[in-house]
């Protein structure tokens, strides 16, 4: 069995920017939005990506490090960057492009299952760690560039994986504890939100 210890911790982030999605922002700052989370050394080799307004994605920072980070959807509520495991990034995109033809979560979700059963999608059979930062929309002061009570969340996927199998609980035992989420499917997925 292998074991995660996972930190959880609730950031303060501080940059200099306008207003949430402004297509003033330059791709640096984008990239420093995107990244504010990682280490120096995760930051460096990380590929970083923004979002266009027909819901495909802009390389900014080309990498072949083993991070992607995907910056800020303009069309979701409050704000959110994401870095993942770059081997999802077949699963992801797949995700980004069935969503941008209008489909369904629900939809997404079983479309995304039938194609890797059947081997035309590929999804890493090990353990896949993806980090989300969430915050609210007027939680952004213009004039400071301050973003605050941004949480950060992860997801260690880990496909097929079962109560049984793990000793996790299918639901939080506490605020803050981890716990498995889709068990028993390709989805399968430990959680641990921040309190």
């Amino acid at each position: 069995m292998r074991y995660f210890v996972l930190s959880c911790t609730v950031l303060i982030v501080s940059f200099s920017f306008g207003q949430k999605n402004s297509v003033d922002l330059d791709p640096q700052t984008k990239i420093e939005l995107a990244t504010h989370f990682l280490t120096a050394q995760e930051k460096e080799g990380a590929k970083v990506m923004a979002y266009l307004e027909d819901g495909s994605t802009e390389i900014l920072k080309a990498s072949e490090g083993h991070l992607t980070c995907v910056y800020d959807d303009p069309k979701k509520e409050g704000i959110q960057f994401v870095c993942y495991h770059s081997q999802l990034e077949d699963f992801m995109t797949r995700g980004r492009v069935l969503k941008a033809q209008g489909v369904s979560t629900i939809e997404i979700r079983k479309k995304r299952k039938e194609e890797i059963e059947a081997g035309k999608l590929f999804f890493p059979k090990g353990q896949s760690m993806m980090y989300v930062f969430d915050g609210k929309e007027e939680n952004i002061d213009a004039e400071t560039g301050v973003v605050k009570e941004g949480k950060l969340r992860y997801v260690i996927y880990t496909p097929y994986a079962t109560q049984e199998s793990t000793g996790l609980p299918l639901s939080p035992s506490a605020p803050g504890m981890p716990w498995l989420m889709d068990p028993g499917t390709h989805r399968a997925h430990i959680m641990v939100s921040p309190m």
